[in-house]
């Protein structure tokens, strides 16, 4: 399987891409779902959703305050 940079993947391997998603080679094609719960449940007019490629997982803080962090009610993924 070739992934979307074009990287080789034999049959059967598994592995984590640049965005966070794990995948998987098989002989019907490369199949890849997210890593990572996305915060849904939150105060979106006072705070933002910031994305840590490193960890891969979300923060919740305030727009005007990014030291702290909002409550989250739901998560999805």
């Amino acid at each position: 399987c070739h992934d979307s940079n074009g990287k080789l993947h034999e049959f059967g391997s598994h592995w984590r891409n640049e965005d966070c998603y794990d995948c998987s080679c098989s002989r019907g094609g490369i199949s890849c779902c997210s890593s990572f719960a996305t915060p849904v449940g939150y105060d979106e007019e006072k705070c933002v959703s910031i994305f840590n490629k490193e960890t891969c997982t979300f923060k919740v803080v305030e727009k005007n305050d990014d030291s702290k962090e909002c409550p989250v009610h739901e998560w999805v993924g």
